[in-house]
């Protein structure tokens, strides 16, 4: 009887072990975190990004910079991106997204499958959507999962898990940095 009860000691460890880590991190684990990450106070104006795509095993597949314009009026933002790939292929992607309340945010652009959702905790901001993009003759949906941290007044820097059918396909890491003329209130 004595073993027994270690055994089930052991397995209820292991599966709460495995719950605990299923749960991953939430973006209240960030809510004490500063600078307050605000998506219509950083992108109100023009922003500089440099980002690349790493397949599952960590090659670098493609660089690209992208120059953002943003427009707030109330609760509503305008992010109007043109992306530039190291090969000289051009992009542009708009996304309109709206400020539900304090942590929450929905977004939709004209390549992203239905809406995007945004969770912001302190310096942080979880965004989820699904991307309809072109490869070869094929067009494939697929999941990203960005996590934005806000470093300071002028640098943000973002990491994307890209999965399909939940596996990961890739990451995408991006270095935003705020053109000091464009936002007088900080």
């Amino acid at each position: 009887m004595w073993l027994t009860r270690i055994q089930q000691a052991a397995v209820l460890f292991v599966m709460v072990s495995i719950l605990t880590a299923c749960a991953g991190v939430s973006p209240d684990d960030y809510a004490d975190q500063t600078p307050e990450f605000l998506i219509e106070e950083y992108f109100d104006g023009q922003v500089k990004a440099w980002g690349m795509f790493q397949t599952r095993n960590g090659e670098v597949q493609r660089r690209f910079t992208v120059d953002i314009d943003g427009q707030v009026n109330g609760d509503q933002i305008v992010l109007d991106e043109r992306f530039e790939y190291d090969d000289g292929e051009t992009e542009r992607r708009v996304w309109e997204i709206e400020r539900i309340d304090d942590q929450t945010y929905r977004g939709t652009a004209g390549d992203v499958v239905g809406s995007a959702t945004g969770v912001r905790g302190g310096n942080a901001l979880n965004w989820r959507y699904v991307l309809a993009l072109d490869v070869g003759d094929q067009t494939w949906n697929l999941k990203f999962n960005d996590w934005m941290y806000l470093i300071d007044d002028e640098v943000l820097i973002n990491t994307a898990d890209v999965t399909k059918f939940g596996f990961r396909v890739g990451r995408v890491t991006l270095f935003f940095q705020r053109q000091s003329d464009t936002r007088d209130n900080l």
